[in-house]
């Protein structure tokens, strides 16, 4: 079971940690003039406050170490790619575009822009994606039931599987002649975004594991909210515009490939 004290003490220690972090994120985005790199940070913050959480633990249960592990593959792994794709490619045109807006309508300057668009409202969307697991760490039960296998092996299964879909594409955008194609070859031929719903898979059962621990109440909006930013906000509603734009192939890969789930693709 879930201590309620001890739970709320858990997340404000994680909530001074991640202010922490993003005001040093913050500063460093107003040297450079860019705060894409934070989308890194969405990923490889996790591992600073899982292991932040870790280590304040007297006795970690199992739920404590599965969820530690889980969630340092999944950040590192993410984190670590989104960084070196932002090192290659440079700012992201979203950002870019969110700046422009700021200054033009909002009157905002750029500091005033990364501090309240950009910044502080991801610490606290990353605070509501750890919460399974930070929370299921202060468990008191000391057993894996079977949701917790199941959600182990299905987090491990869905990290893989983003972690392939990603070095995928990176191999296709890396050939030059591939310039101006679409990418419907690996898991890219199944799904138009693979690389998402590996990212589903693997939050859906790292609160598989929480629900094991007696936290799935406490850590639902986690899950939730990835899977709501992932299919309305900032992941196909994003990219699919801009791909439909540049990608004359594009609309027929889209009417003959699921949009998430990985399914045989549809006859022309």
């Amino acid at each position: 079971m879930i201590n309620p004290i001890l739970a709320l003490s858990v997340l404000f220690a994680a909530l001074v940690v991640s202010a922490a972090c993003f005001l040093a994120l913050w500063l460093i985005s107003l040297r450079i003039n860019d705060p894409s790199f934070v989308d890194s940070w969405w990923a490889l913050g996790i591992v600073v406050l899982v292991w932040a959480t870790y280590m304040q633990i007297v006795e970690p249960g199992p739920h404590a170490t599965a969820l530690l592990l889980l969630g340092t593959a999944w950040g590192l792994r993410l984190g670590v790619y989104l960084l070196w794709r932002w090192r290659k490619h440079g700012a992201d045109r979203r950002y870019a575009k969110l700046a422009e807006r700021a200054r033009t309508k909002h009157k905002l300057n750029f500091a005033a822009f990364a501090a309240l668009w950009v910044f502080l409202p991801q610490m606290f969307l990353q605070l509501i994606l750890a919460l399974p697991v930070l929370v299921p760490q202060i468990s008191d039960n000391m057993e894996l039931g079977p949701l917790a296998h199941i959600g182990i092996w299905l987090a491990i299964a869905g990290i893989v599987f983003e972690g392939v879909a990603d070095a995928q594409l990176a191999h296709f955008k890396s050939q030059s002649d591939n310039d101006g194609k679409v990418m419907e070859s690996g898991l890219w031929r199944y799904s138009r975004h693979p690389n998402y719903f590996g990212d589903l898979v693997t939050w859906w059962a790292i609160w598989l594991v929480a629900l094991d621990a007696g936290a799935g109440l406490w850590t639902l909006p986690g899950p939730l909210l990835i899977t709501f930013l992932l299919t309305r906000v900032s992941g196909a509603p994003t990219t699919e515009p801009h791909l439909q734009r540049t990608r004359p192939e594009y609309e027929a890969y889209k009417k003959r490939t699921s949009a998430f789930i990985p399914m045989p693709p549809k006859s022309s």
